[in-house]
């Protein structure tokens, strides 16, 4: 099979399109046709030589892949060859075979391309983990959303805007992507480049606070983050892409009875993982079905071009998700 292999660490040029074995799988996974991959922020990192995949998983990119299922293990059941899946990886997307296992596919409803259906596990799996399971967002509360117009923090708008009633959603976004952010139906969008955001929190919630906060930043914004949490709010820490390190006021922590809760989804154990996908299928995927919501996708790439989808990513270029086209003929999918 073709696939996006690794020539060492580094930047994006170490990513090489060419011949690799077909994936190893066992009687109680799947192996999936790949029509399409995504680009996330951990395949960069990953590429960087920092971000190994767990024991086990392939050392292969891509962290999310849809298409059809191939072949199906003796002891998987309630799956079939030729259905459409996206599915949740460890690793191993760049390719055009990957194996599942079946707790971590979702059916693709016939109202979604291939395209769009890459674009729903890592993104839209990790903003409802964070905010709804962990963050237990619920109605009537104010959320901030760092992350512009990434895949996550788009996803996240959607579920915030469909799954809990008047939700209050404040986004920063760089200056160049403030009105599409706008667009999307946010109630206020801050400038991070111009603004000191937490300044601008506090004066938009009339000095209440936020109550949970989505972060990939990391140390930079840690202290911002914690001045501009409500009483009872919630840290959700899904990054560090600026920095591991920050400083904190544990007095404003205790006395606002604040919480800091991390996350990785890519780590959680097979049965940790199905459970979160169950969930999620059963609150979400209706609203895919209805054609309420469709992920946002910035840009379709052939897989052999990854390499300038990586770029993008790192320049900021993108609003919604780089999609990987594993199939040149899927061009609708």
């Amino acid at each position: 099979m073709k696939a996006i292999l690794l020539d060492g660490f580094g930047g994006p040029e170490v990513m090489v399109f060419t011949d690799a074995p077909e994936p190893e799988w066992n009687s109680k996974q799947v192996l999936i046709r790949v029509h399409a991959t995504s680009v996330n922020r951990p395949d960069v990192i990953q590429r960087q030589g920092n971000y190994p995949p767990p024991p086990g998983d392939s050392l292969i990119l891509g962290l999310e892949a849809a298409g059809t299922i191939e072949t199906v293990g003796e002891q998987v059941s309630g799956w079939r060859i030729g259905d459409r899946v996206t599915a949740l990886v460890g690793g191993g997307g760049y390719a055009e075979f990957v194996a599942a296992w079946p707790e971590h596919l979702i059916r693709i409803p016939d109202t979604i391309s291939f395209h769009e259906a890459a674009c729903i596990p890592e993104t839209y799996l990790t903003a409802y983990l964070v905010l709804f399971l962990l963050g237990k967002l619920t109605d009537c509360e104010t959320v901030l959303l760092h992350g512009g117009g990434g895949g996550v923090n788009t996803a996240a708008i959607h579920l915030c805007r469909h799954l809990i009633r008047d939700c209050k959603i404040i986004v920063t976004a760089s200056s160049s992507k403030l009105k599409r952010i706008e667009d999307l139906g946010v109630d206020f969008v801050v400038d991070y480049q111009n603004q000191e955001f937490s300044l601008e929190v506090r004066e938009l919630t009339d000095g209440q606070g936020v109550d949970a906060i989505l972060d990939h930043i990391g140390g930079p914004y840690l202290a911002g983050n914690m001045k501009c949490l409500a009483v009872g709010g919630r840290l959700l820490q899904i990054g560090v892409s600026e920095g591991t390190h920050g400083k904190i006021n544990l007095a404003l922590l205790m006395v606002k009875r604040q919480h800091i809760i991390g996350s990785v989804l890519r780590s959680r154990s097979v049965q940790e993982k199905g459970e979160i996908i169950r969930s999620f299928t059963e609150r979400v995927m209706p609203f895919f079905e209805k054609s309420i919501f469709a992920p946002l996708i910035s840009d379709v790439l052939p897989l052999e071009q990854a390499a300038e989808g990586h770029r993008m990513m790192e320049s900021s270029q993108h609003f919604g998700k780089i999609v990987l086209a594993v199939n040149s003929e899927d061009t609708q999918s």
